[in-house]
Formats: structure tokens, C-alpha cells, sequence
């Protein structure tokens, strides 16, 4: 089981790797422009996916010039928002996104559904990545599919910007 499991995980980040290159790139490119300003990046995370935020917080290597997002942040036009939620139709976080978009607050979104399957969200959004996951994993032995890895695949997700966010932010430093 544990070989199936890798095998399956390994075939899910190489899928995430391979079709939303550009995606990543662009979404580091969005929060990049807060970072390299005197804006800040907002996480916005739901759920589980709280997790990530903490990570990106509190990390050996946090991530440069983030705030964890409140209801009563003080958004400005320089600010840039990543909003991170297992479902694209998450209520709160669809809410959100109707408040950005409204305000003209640039902010990308890491979630399961492909882009054509996720709505209003890939609608307002102005980088939509996708975790590439429909349902489990591997089978269990009554022919479920089991195991949905939604933060581990965000968490990857989460590296990948940042190596592009960082390298924008600071190639001039080497």
C-alpha cells in the first residue's frame, strides 16, 4: 500500500509540475509586486489549509512580506492576496474573492477543481492554480478511492511559488 501511495503522489506533483508551470510563475509574478513594494501578500487560507499559513509564517524560511489575511485587514491597491482553499465554492472564500475582485485587489487562488470546473472563483480570479485532484488517491478494498491529499499538494504548490517569488525578490542580492 505504502508503494501505491508514492506512486500516486509522485504522478500527482509531477501533474501539478508539468501542466501549471506557467500558472506557478504567474502567480509568484502577482504576489511579487506587493513584495518588491512597500504592499504586502495576504494568505487567505480555509480549512485545512490554515496549515499553509502557519507554514509560510513560521518556516525556516518564511515568506517574505506576508501577513496572515483578517477580516479587518486594512487592504491597500499596493497589496497582493493569496487565497488558498480545498473547494473552489468554499462560501468564505468565494466572498472574499467578490471583495477583491470589487476593489480591483489583484489575488490568486490555489484550489482542487481544474479551471473549466471551478466557477465563479476561475472567474474573478486573476491567477487560478489548481491542485489537480478530483477525488482519492488509491482504492480502498470496498473499491472507495481514498487518501486526498489537499494540503500536501498545496504545500508543494506553496514551494514552487515561492522559489519564483524569492528568486523575483531577491536575484539582486547574489
Amino acid at each position: 500500500m505504502l508503494k501505491m501511495l508514492t506512486t500516486q503522489l509522485t504522478g500527482l506533483l509531477q501533474r501539478i509540475a508539468s501542466d501549471q508551470e506557467e500558472t506557478i510563475e504567474e502567480a509568484a509574478r502577482l504576489l511579487a509586486q506587493a513584495g518588491i513594494t512597500d504592499g504586502k501578500v495576504y494568505f487567505a487560507c480555509f480549512g485545512e489549509m490554515k496549515a499553509l499559513e502557519y507554514n509560510a509564517a513560521h518556516a525556516e524560511e518564511p515568506f517574505a512580506k506576508m501577513t496572515p489575511w483578517t477580516d479587518d485587514a486594512a487592504i491597500t491597491d499596493m497589496d497582493r492576496v493569496l487565497i488558498v482553499t480545498r473547494h473552489a465554492n468554499d462560501e468564505e472564500a468565494l466572498t472574499l474573492a467578490q471583495t477583491l475582485y470589487d476593489q480591483f485587489i489583484p489575488f490568486a487562488v490555489i484550489t482542487s477543481e481544474k479551471e473549466a470546473d471551478a466557477g465563479k472563483m476561475a472567474d474573478l480570479a486573476y491567477v487560478y492554480v489548481s491542485l489537480k485532484m478530483k477525488q482519492g488517491l488509491i482504492p480502498n478494498d470496498i473499491g472507495e478511492r481514498i487518501v486526498v491529499p489537499h494540503l500536501l499538494a498545496a504545500l508543494y504548490l506553496y514551494e514552487a511559488i515561492k522559489v519564483h517569488y524569492d528568486d523575483m525578490l531577491f536575484n539582486d542580492e547574489e
